[in-house]
């Protein structure tokens, strides 16, 4: 194999410019948004010195993808998905915008910077099913996992980038400069997205309000590869999701020290963009089915490897293993979602492959922190891990069409 073909496939941005150009509005604005998350939770523990607050940043945030998610997904698939996601983008530069507003001229409650929080996610909730669509639409079948791959390696290296800059210009100009730096990053996403064609939905439109939901889901309980992809990664998040063990473990093993924390955080980003840049043999296979299956058992074992290690470096291994694992399931994931999933409902689907990929990490941590509380964090790793590898082991068995390839059947599931 050439060490071309070893590197992210980079087809998608030779051959489509409309792609080219929504990508780089794409990777701008996710610059902006990650500059966003640092500096909402550096501006509520400045105004309140709570961490039940801090806390309430990530309710304010997952509470409008659940609940707004499903419904919107329903809307997508009834209305031009170009036009929604141009509002959307507008919608959340008008909040962040905002968000400069009183970031500059302070004394505004906490309370005031969640609500904006708040809409600003119910606008993302709208936006993430209909953006949801573009690739398939606008690449080849065969490139549609490689156009995924270069969101997600240029998305993981803003996650890398946008604290830090965040931090940088914290320390100089304060918290309003940097959501006005977001609101001006908005821009450069509608004008990725506003030479797209028009996109409205193919095979028929979704049936209004609850309905539409309800077919949606019917389509997410009866297709056995979507269904088993999603499983899956349910069982890799909410049993073995590790975040918020680290300051625990680094309590226990390394003292306290901020240093090795920052170190444990980085590494799971570093695994996942040395995984994404490294992708191209796995989006040219054309077997997301197993390649997720793997991966996540992958992601499982390395996680219970990290609860029994003592060493810093080995740890830090461990978790640059489990990062990479992580980004090569969720890019199969994407993969299977956006290629098996017809378009008329592919809105819907997106939307609560969005919810699972939000919520699932958040009730993973919770079951992380309960169980550490009762045993230890060695214990919460190990058999979060253990039970990681047997769920994705149970979906393997009973999805045969998800293990032998994620191939559509001739009945469709």
């Amino acid at each position: 194999m050439s060490i071309g073909r070893t590197f992210v496939d980079v087809r998608p941005l030779r051959t489509s410019p409309v792609f080219r150009r929504l990508l780089i509005g794409r990777t701008v604005s996710s610059l902006g948004g990650f500059m966003t998350v640092v500096t909402v939770m550096y501006q509520v523990w400045d105004m309140t010195h709570s961490s039940v607050w801090t806390g309430a940043v990530g309710l304010a945030q997952a509470v409008p993808l659940v609940t707004v998610g499903l419904l919107a997904g329903a809307w997508v698939d009834r209305a031009d998905r170009r036009r929604v996601f141009l509002l959307s983008t507008v919608g959340s530069a008008v909040c962040a915008v905002l968000l400069a507003v009183q970031g500059f001229t302070g004394h505004v409650p906490a309370a005031v910077v969640l609500a904006l929080v708040a809409v600003q996610t119910s606008f993302t909730a709208v936006g993430a099913p209909a953006s949801g669509v573009f690739l398939p639409r606008l690449l080849p079948r065969d490139q549609v996992g490689a156009g995924l791959a270069l969101q997600q390696v240029t998305g993981q290296s803003m996650m890398l980038l946008g604290p830090a800059v965040a931090g940088v210009v914290l320390g100089w100009w304060g918290v309003g400069v940097c959501y006005l730096l977001d609101a001006l990053s908005f821009g450069m996403a509608f004008y990725g997205a506003y030479g797209l064609p028009a996109l409205p939905p193919e095979g028929g439109k979704s049936r209004p309000g609850l309905h539409g939901v309800l077919d949606g889901l019917r389509f997410l309980t009866g297709h056995r590869v979507v269904r088993g992809a999603l499983l899956t990664d349910l069982a890799a998040t909410v049993l073995s999701m590790p975040v918020s063990l680290f300051p625990l473990v680094d309590s226990e093993r390394f003292g306290g020290d901020p240093r090795t924390l920052g170190l444990f955080l980085s590494a799971l980003a570093v695994g996942g963009v040395v995984a994404t840049a490294l992708s191209g043999p796995v989006t040219r296979l054309a077997r997301p089915g197993p390649v997720m299956l793997c991966a996540s058992g992958t992601w499982g074992a390395a996680l219970a490897l990290f609860g029994l290690t003592t060493s810093g470096w080995a740890g830090l291994g461990t978790l640059v293993l489990a990062g990479a694992a992580d980004a090569v399931a969720v890019l199969s994931r994407a993969t299977i979602v956006q290629t098996r999933t017809p378009d008329a409902l592919l809105g819907r689907v997106t939307a609560a492959e969005t919810i699972v990929g939000q919520a699932g990490p958040q009730i993973g941590n919770l079951r992380a922190g309960l169980v550490a509380a009762r045993t230890s964090a060695t214990t919460a790793l190990l058999t979060g891990g253990l039970m990681c590898l047997l769920a994705v082991l149970a979906v393997a068995v009973r999805t045969p069409e998800l293990r032998d390839g994620g191939a559509v059947t001739p009945d469709g599931r």
